[in-house]
């Protein structure tokens, strides 16, 4: 069942960790398989909770043991399910790490705009926060997906879903100062049209990319741990910050569920609670 899977060998080991857990509590209870009720595995769970299990490693726990009895089932070893109805617990929100508008200035007056690849850096990392794209969106950009005559990019992306971004003119800007450099430089057959691409003439490559972000990021004293998706949580939690709407932002982002967009208002929320913390009269020492 854990081949079929294609899980990796850390998988499997947290997987038969969580099994020797329901193991020794069907064993401590003279328990069979087949006579595991859905109110033992509560209680297996709730004896979990008191030694303080994390909810994201109970949560990891419950979808192993509902795997496993679900294969039980499948295979006429057990007559019901005692793991269908049990619900995930809540492991709350992973909030990412938000650059501020400050960092990301500074971010930004590291780069050496003398080179092409400063040049096209700045440009690189302008777009992603200013269209809050996802690095593959920015890879694949094109010239025909320029409409700055407009305001707008067509952006790829996932499942080969398009949308139009706005883009600002401070971006316009940063890509046409590039745009100097790319238009003499030759591009390998077939990446013609891709607009930011490498000094080898093939497009610019993710790696690439998430590179320069986490290197201009410590040229600029940022001590957080940053990716070049950091950029598009900023933009949003900017947006969100200055009161956009959370459609329009999901629009922006290309978010099929609005929940998932919803993340950011969280993410909002404590910012607010730091800037009051921050700057409330009675929070301040004597």
């Amino acid at each position: 069942m854990l081949l079929e899977k294609g899980l990796s060998s850390n998988s499997i080991s947290a997987y038969m960790t969580d099994l020797r857990k329901l193991l020794n509590y069907a064993t401590d209870n003279e328990l069979a398989m087949k006579d595991i009720t859905t109110s033992n595995l509560e209680e297996l769970f709730a004896e979990q909770y008191d030694k303080g299990i994390k909810p994201r490693s109970m949560a990891r726990m419950l979808s192993g043991i509902k795997s496993f009895f679900k294969y039980l089932f499948l295979e006429d070893y057990i007559q019901k399910n005692p793991a269908e109805l049990l619900d995930a617990p809540s492991i709350g929100v992973k909030l990412p790490a938000v650059l501020s508008i400050e960092e990301i200035d500074n971010m930004l007056s590291v780069i050496d705009l003398s080179t092409m690849e400063g040049t096209r850096n700045y440009a690189i990392i302008e777009t992603l926060y200013s269209c809050g794209l996802r690095v593959s969106e920015l890879t694949s950009l094109r010239f025909t997906n320029l409409f700055f005559d407009d305001g707008f990019i067509r952006v790829d992306g996932k499942g080969s879903k398009q949308r139009l971004v706005p883009i600002s003119d401070v971006a316009i800007k940063k890509i046409n100062n590039y745009l100097t450099y790319r238009n003499s430089m030759e591009a390998k057959k077939g990446s013609e049209d891709y607009l930011f691409i490498s000094k080898r003439g093939t497009p610019i490559s993710r790696i690439t990319v998430f590179y320069y972000v986490k290197k201009y990021a410590e040229e600029a004293g940022i001590k957080k741990t940053i990716s070049p998706h950091t950029l598009r949580h900023s933009f949003a939690t900017h947006m969100i910050e200055r009161g956009a709407n959370i459609r329009y932002v999901q629009a922006m982002l290309g978010h099929e569920k609005i929940t998932t967009t919803e993340m950011y208002t969280h993410l909002d929320r404590n910012f607010l609670r730091q800037e009051i913390i921050s700057h409330h009269p009675l929070n301040k020492e004597d």
